[in-house]
Parts: C-alpha cells; sequence; structure tokens
C-alpha cells in the first residue's frame, strides 16, 4: 500500500489523534492486502489485531470517498457503499457486539458513512430482513448465521463485490466442526467471489503452517500467502495466590474456597477483576462465597457464563464496561475478544489446563496496545502451583497447544448439502469439486460421495422406505433441492454444529428469565426444594414442558446445578511443562539434600560460610510454587520417588479395599482414561482379574481384590504401542461410546429434529431417536458413513489416540521404577480420594480427606525429627 494515499494518511492522522502510532505488524497487513495478498495474521491478545485488517478496509473506503490531507473532498459522492466488501468470521455472538461498535466508532471518526452490522442469532427479525434485502458495507457474523444466509433463494447475489474475508480467532475454529463449518463457507465464497481476499487472525496457536493449510484449503495457496508476525511480546505477569501453610492445604479438590480470605484483597479498587472458574457450577459456588463474605459488594459484583440468558450476559458485559460493575465471576463465557477496557486484573481459580486458556483469559485485563496483563493464579489444591509454574515457563517462552482440524466429519457435509439444497441447490459434479477444495473434505472418494448423496435422496438402504428422510431430489434441470417445505423449515432451524445436553428455562412465576439448567439436574428435586442458580436462592414451583418455574426464597439453597462435560483435561504442552517442573523439584531436593551433607561435614571449620546457601547458588533455580511444596515433595521422596525425566513411576499399597497399583504418566485426564482401560484389558487376557479404575490428570488407578506380581518385562509389553487400536477399541464398551457421539452426529446430520421455538422434544426422546437410528445402521448399514464417523470420534477426540501413542512411545523409552508405599503419596492421594468421592457423601468424604491427610502430615513431621 502506498504509504502517501490520502486514505492511509487520514487513518495515521486518527491515530495520533489517540496518541499511538501504528504497530509494524498493523502497517504491513495494510501493504499485504493493498498488494492483493491473502494472509495470516500472528499477534497477542490486546495489542490491535482489528485494526489491522479493519484498517486496510479503512483506508479503501477513505481514498474511495476523496478524502484530502483530512479533509473532506467536496466533489466526492457522498452516498454511502451500497456493496458488501466486507465479511468479518467470528466464533461468539458477543464478541461481534463488540466488534460491530468499536468499528462504527473507528469509521464515524473518519466520516466515513458505511454501514457496519453484526448479522447473529441475537440480531432482530426485522434487521436481518433489512440486510437482505440490501446488505451493509462490512457484515460480522459467525459460521452458523453465514450457512443460514446460504440457505436464502439467491443467496450469491450478496457476495458479488466481496472484497475481503477475516476469520478472527481462528484457533478457535480449528479442531470442532464449527472450524468445518467455516472451511465450507470459506470455499463457497472463494467460488462466489474468486478474487476477495481471505485472512486469517490468531493470537494463540502452535501449528502456523497447518492453520494455514486448512483456512485455504491445500498448501499451494496456503504457502503463497503472507504469514505477519507482531514482534512486539504482550507482557503477561503470572502470580501464584500461594497459602500460608502449605501443610495445611488440601491435597485435592476443586473449588479452591480455602484461599478466599486471601483472594478478597485482590477484589479492592482500583479498577475491575475478572475472575474465571473452569465450570459454571464452580462459578456459582464462588460468586455466593465471595458475597457472604463481602456483602458489600452487592451491586458491584455479577455472574456471567453461558447458561444464563443472553440479556442477562448483555447486561453484565456492558456494565463492566461503563464501570458500573467492579467484579464479575465468569466462565469460558469472556475467555475471547471482548473488550473491557476498565477490567485492571484477572484471576484464575483452579489451573486453566492449557496455556492458550491462559493467555486468553490472562489477556482480558490490559486488552489494549502496550499495556500490561495481569493473571492471579489462585489454586484449588496443592499440587496446581506445579501446573502455575509450567504455565508461566511457557508463557515467558512464548509457547503455545497446537490445533488440529476435523477430518472428514459428514454430518457436517450431509447438512450443507441440504442447506444448499434449501437455497438454489447444487450440482452434483461442481460441488464435489468445490468441496475438495477444502482441507477437511479434500479425501472425500468418489464412493463415500454418492453414499452420501443416496442417504439424502432416499434414505440410503436402512431408510429407504420412510419417504421424510428423502430430503433431496433432482429438479428438471439436473440440480439437487428440497422440495418439500416441512424439511426446509425444519432444516433452516436445525443449522448449526453447536452440540448442548437439553436444556430447561428456568423463569420467574411473576415473569423474566433467568437461563437454563441441564434436564438431568431439574429431574432429581422435588417443588418445594430450594437450589442457587444466576447468583439468587431459588425456590422450585413446578415443571411445565420444558420451563421450570421458580421464585425467590429465604430458604438456604441445598444444591447447585452441575453442567455435564465441565471437566477440562491438559493439553500435550501443559502435560510436557508439568513433566519438567517435577524433573527440577526432583534436582532441588537432590541439590539440598547433598548440600546438608556438605554443610554436616564443614560445620566445625571456620571457613564454613555456606550455611546460608540457597538453591540458586547451588545452580538450581527455585520459582515460589515450587520452593512452597518443598515439603510435600519431600513426602513424594521418602515415601515413593520424584520422577526425573527418563523415569515412569509406578506406586503399590494395600489398604482395606484391596490392592492398589498407580501409574504416573503426567498426560492429562483423558489421556489416562484410555491408558488405564488399556492396561486393565491387556492385564485380563494375561489373567483373569477385574479392576475398579480411577484417575486424574497426573495419574491413574488399578484396584483389584488380587497382588499383582509386577516386574518391568510386564508392564512394558502392557504399555506396548503394538495393536493398540484394535486393545482400544477391546478395552472400553466401544458400542456405547458411540452410540453417544452419534447422538450429536444424527442431529448435525438431519436424523433427529430438536422440535419448534418454544417446542422443542425432550432429552430422553432425542436420545431414543438417535439410538433407534445407531441400531437399525449397526444391523442394515455398518458401513454407514455416519456409523463410522462416530467410532472415528470416539478414538481420536475422547480417548485421544494418538497422545496415547506418543505416551507409550515415550514410557517405553523410560526406566520404569516400581515403588511399593506403606501410605498413599501426595501423587497417589488425589487419585484416591477421585474414587472415593463417587461412593461416599461429601460429607463423609471431607471428614474422611481431613482425617487421612492429618495422619499423613503427623507421620511425615515424626519421621524428620527421628532423622534429625
Amino acid at each position: 500500500m502506498d504509504p502517501s494515499t490520502n486514505g492511509r494518511k487520514t487513518l495515521l492522522r486518527w491515530f495520533d489523534t489517540k496518541d499511538r502510532r501504528p504497530f509494524p505488524f498493523q502497517e504491513q497487513t495494510w501493504d499485504a492486502i493493498a498488494s492483493g495478498r491473502n494472509g495470516f495474521l500472528l499477534a497477542p491478545t490486546g495489542s490491535g489485531k482489528t485494526l489491522a485488517l479493519f484498517g486496510a478496509f479503512l483506508i479503501s473506503q477513505l481514498d474511495k470517498k476523496g478524502f484530502k490531507s483530512g479533509k473532506e473532498d467536496r466533489s466526492a459522492k457522498k452516498e454511502p457503499l451500497t456493496s458488501l466488501s466486507l465479511i468479518w468470521v467470528t466464533p461468539l455472538r458477543a464478541l461481534a457486539k463488540d466488534l460491530e461498535k468499536n468499528m462504527q466508532e473507528a469509521a464515524a471518526e473518519l466520516g466515513l458513512k458505511v454501514r457496519i452490522e453484526r448479522r447473529t442469532g441475537d440480531v432482530s427479525a426485522s434487521q436481518r430482513q433489512h440486510q437482505t434485502k440490501k446488505m451493509p458495507e462490512v457484515l460480522i457474523t459467525t459460521p452458523e448465521s453465514l450457512h443460514i444466509l446460504f440457505a436464502q433463494k439467491e443467496y450469491a447475489t450478496h457476495f458479488d463485490a466481496l472484497r475481503l474475508i477475516v476469520m478472527d480467532e481462528w484457533h478457535e475454529f480449528l479442531g470442532s466442526k464449527r472450524g468445518t463449518q467455516a472451511e465450507l463457507a470459506l470455499a463457497r465464497l472463494r467460488m462466489i467471489s474468486p478474487k476477495a481476499l481471505v485472512w486469517g487472525i490468531s493470537a494463540t496457536i502452535g501449528n502456523v503452517d497447518e492453520a494455514k493449510e486448512v483456512l485455504f484449503g491445500d498448501d499451494k495457496l496456503a504457502s503463497k500467502a503472507v504469514t505477519i508476525q507482531a514482534t512486539h511480546k504482550k507482557d503477561i505477569q503470572l502470580t501464584s495466590i500461594i497459602p500460608d501453610k502449605i501443610d495445611e492445604f488440601p491435597w485435592h479438590g476443586h473449588l479452591g474456597l480455602h484461599l478466599l480470605p486471601k483472594l478478597l484483597p485482590h477484589l479492592d479498587p482500583p479498577g475491575s477483576v475478572l475472575i474465571f472458574t473452569n465450570t459454571r457450577a464452580q462459578s456459582e459456588i464462588w460468586f455466593r462465597a465471595i458475597l457472604e463474605a463481602r456483602p458489600e459488594l452487592a451491586g458491584e459484583i455479577a455472574l456471567h457464563h453461558g447458561s444464563l440468558t443472553r440479556e442477562i450476559r448483555m447486561w453484565v458485559e456492558d456494565a463492566l464496561r461503563d464501570g458500573t460493575l467492579r467484579v464479575v465471576v465468569c466462565t469460558s463465557s469472556l475467555d475471547l475478544g471482548v473488550d473491557f477496557s476498565p477490567v485492571d486484573r484477572v484471576v484464575q481459580i483452579g489451573s486453566p489446563k492449557g496455556i492458550a486458556r491462559c493467555l486468553q483469559r490472562a489477556g482480558r485485563s490490559g486488552h489494549a496496545p502496550g499495556q500490561s496483563s495481569h493473571l492471579y493464579f489462585l489454586p484449588t489444591h496443592a499440587l496446581e502451583l506445579i501446573e502455575a509454574s509450567a504455565l508461566r515457563t511457557a508463557i515467558q517462552r512464548g509457547e503455545l497447544e497446537e490445533r488440529y482440524a476435523v477430518l472428514k466429519p459428514f454430518d457436517v457435509l450431509a447438512q450443507y448439502l441440504v442447506t444448499l439444497a434449501v437455497s438454489d441447490g447444487f450440482d452434483e459434479e461442481k460441488l464435489y469439486q468445490e468441496i475438495r477444495q477444502t482441507w477437511a473434505y479434500s479425501t472425500v472418494t468418489p464412493r463415500e460421495w454418492q453414499q452420501l448423496l443416496t442417504f439424502l435422496t432416499n434414505g440410503g438402504p436402512s431408510l429407504t422406505r420412510y419417504s421424510e428422510y428423502s430430503k433431496i431430489e433432482r429438479d428438471e434441470n439436473g440440480l439437487y433441492r428440497v422440495l418439500d417445505r416441512k424439511i426446509a423449515r425444519r432444516h433452516r432451524l436445525s443449522i448449526g454444529t453447536i452440540e448442548s445436553d437439553a436444556m430447561l428455562r428456568v423463569k420467574f412465576l411473576t415473569g423474566g428469565a433467568l437461563g437454563s439448567v441441564e434436564e438431568w439436574f431439574i429431574a432429581r428435586l422435588e417443588p418445594g426444594d430450594s437450589f442457587w442458580f444466576a447468583g439468587r436462592n431459588l425456590e422450585l414451583v413446578r415443571v411445565n414442558q420444558n420451563t421450570v418455574f421458580v421464585k425467590k426464597t429465604q430458604k438456604p439453597a441445598t444444591v447447585i446445578p452441575t453442567w455435564l462435560g465441565g471437566r477440562m483435561s491438559f493439553s500435550s504442552n501443559l502435560s510436557s511443562g508439568l513433566r519438567e517442573k517435577i524433573r527440577l523439584a526432583a534436582l532441588a531436593e537432590e541439590g539440598r539434600n547433598g548440600f546438608l551433607e556438605e554443610q554436616k561435614e564443614n560445620e566445625n571449620r571456620k571457613d564454613s560460610l555456606r550455611k546460608g546457601k540457597n538453591e540458586n547458588e547451588i545452580g538450581i533455580p527455585i520459582e515460589p510454587e515450587l520452593e512452597t511444596l518443598q515439603p510435600i515433595f519431600e513426602i513424594q521422596k521418602r515415601w515413593s520417588l520424584l520422577p526425573n525425566e527418563h523415569q515412569f513411576l509406578v506406586e503399590t499399597s494395600r489398604s482395606r479395599e484391596g490392592y492398589h497399583t498407580f501409574f504416573f504418566p503426567f498426560e492429562g485426564r483423558n489421556v489416562h482414561e484410555g491408558l488405564s482401560a488399556l492396561v486393565a484389558t491387556r492385564l485380563a487376557v494375561l489373567k483373569p482379574i477385574t479392576f475398579t479404575i480411577a484417575m486424574n490428570d497426573y495419574g491413574f488407578e488399578l484396584l483389584s481384590d488380587q497382588e499383582i506380581q509386577w516386574s518391568e518385562s510386564l508392564l512394558r509389553g502392557l504399555f506396548s504401542k503394538e495393536h493398540l487400536e484394535r486393545d482400544l477399541l477391546k478395552s472400553v464398551n466401544m458400542a456405547e461410546l458411540a452410540k453417544r457421539r452419534f447422538r450429536g452426529i444424527s442431529r448435525v446430520a438431519g436424523l433427529v429434529f430438536q422440535g419448534f421455538p418454544g417446542r422443542s422434544k425432550s432429552d430422553r426422546h432425542l436420545q431414543m431417536s438417535s439410538s433407534l437410528f445407531y441400531d437399525v445402521f449397526n444391523e442394515i448399514e455398518p458401513n454407514h458413513l455416519l456409523l463410522k464417523q462416530s467410532y472415528d470420534e470416539v478414538i481420536q477426540y475422547q480417548l485421544e489416540e494418538t497422545r496415547i501413542r506418543m505416551a507409550l512411545d515415550r514410557i517405553q523409552h523410560q526406566d520404569i521404577v516400581i515403588r511399593p508405599t506403606h501410605k498413599f503419596s501426595p501423587f497417589a492421594f488425589p487419585i484416591f480420594v477421585d474414587r472415593l468421592r463417587e461412593r461416599v457423601s461429601s460429607e463423609k468424604l471431607v471428614d474422611r480427606i481431613r482425617k487421612i491427610q492429618s495422619q499423613v502430615a503427623s507421620e511425615f513431621t515424626k519421621a524428620v525429627r527421628r532423622d534429625s
């Protein structure tokens, strides 16, 4: 882009009015777009990514409008442009609203009369209708809303003048079916407007080349696209809230309320605070705890999570912007991009389980170019302090997780074909070539393509007798179309890939909605029972169809809703960082013990000046989190082992329950779920035996009533990569897991209709319907594309077969260390508790945990005294 153009000069003067200068990456982006280059932009959260892409649009519009030397050319036409030239695709509706506001403000300050609007699910029907008649110059939307546009007659005319497509937060799309939707939308827009440039934006992704290939569909286009990376680093300060006495801090848990008194000072003025939790239930619990501890915060504190109504969430976002609210307890609902400039600091309750997620949340504070971000890490149990240390190191090194796209999700493709058939229809051969231009469907074979068309035209061999599954048919021009109005209406209401459990709306008897809870939770309650939701004590009055009617109550709430699927697992990068920190802790212990021995030998010497020497002087730097955990590491080392990078630790012990074996790969809950089932199944082949299995992010437990004579050769066989997929399939109830996956697949593919607005079907009805389809396909079409997809999803995403294979490979190259223990070690204790909590009441469990941990601490203290 010519830096001397009037538009660019005008934009630079606008930057001057803000006391800012463009970053080099912003100007590089403007140049690349002016040169007609596709591209991919990498820049930290809050560094000005939006202006890098939107700034190029502003410059082009300023040049078209005839601006000269900052003054409007009187001879230039004053009418706003009438063609859609920029589509901005975002993963979140809340982010779309914020983008719309910021873009409109910038355009107005520059004197540009352009329409900048969003088209998402929360936009009024009248505005969407107005857009259908006349599109704005800039459209901010989501993949789902784009596909809904594709379902309109003559939709292609909207995109005739399209010049730029921006895929914001591209890393959030990768690895999900929404990303596949975005790939299909890009392929269609490129076909309609081949001159349109495509740009992706990301702040947190580790595999840039692969991300670009998915964005552009093939490696050739990706290699020609320019990659622009911000050279300045975002300053992120991560500080742990450390307990005063680590020996009194729980070794297990997920709430962290023990540290509430240490959190409260961080909520004091100045500035606002976002408190991130990992689950909606956790956010409700912390909101109530803070309000009870600081009742004066009433009116200044609020709750924000995905199960609250859109109106409540929007009010919270606006109130935080204008300073009405100072503290917001939230979940991932506020992870992305929404610009809350008043936010001064962020608190993370418990480990975020991933580096990218940590960066996103930290970036909510100081969300502006040049500002620092401050995150306070509050551990929910002692060992999470290791994760805090690992996260800080990863942030300092600039490490990020890799994201990989979904390959051949045929449910999404089936939905897309019906979408196009609902509007103007599609040509079989042309569309096949088009979808082959996407990364997701580049390997679809002609046979698979014909299978899918057969499924949509007559239901295939399984459903051919049922006319409602004959959705598309050829018209007189040879195009596939949907001619049944009922099918078309149902399909438009079903477009999208976001899966959720059946939800019931929560409303006051007097009117006013609060949000939604899952059906299974309400099924446990009786009228008159009280529960805590949306920051209030509520009493259940009645359930009518899909609505839960409640009233406020003074009765103490006995339960808090929980939502299924809330547990997160380690990312592979964080797993690696955790193992590194444990290795450093082991080295520090060795260094300390060697140094203490040296002190004893030299204590009578006059020149014994080494007495005050610390770990840093020994050459082993210790972070505050690891220093705090030294007493626990000491227990772990005395009773078992602190494994280094060359060791795979296996602990055995015996209790009244039977024989316990604990394995510590440190790979995350999801990987351990697959590994534990794999090892148990392989062992059962060698010896008739049954196990009770438990796991957490650090390891897993096999509990049996029979003693096993463990040996290195036996363990190497159990942890072998040979026949991995076969043994994984044997190790779990694959049919049941696949059936659960099939439920979501059947909805996306259009087999199951969730109901019309306000009349959605019950969770039980939907489950029965999808199970019936699963059984029919299994019996009649065992090679059905959707059935095979359900098995593939279990292997790849639930059991994480790829990561299991990598973990097995690492274990084969490690020394296997088997350590018998007379008590559960600090590493084993949390796994033991995780299993225990499933069959003991919470009150009894808390008492038992405290008793066991107290006994452990007491025994350790006695042992130390004896040694000294």
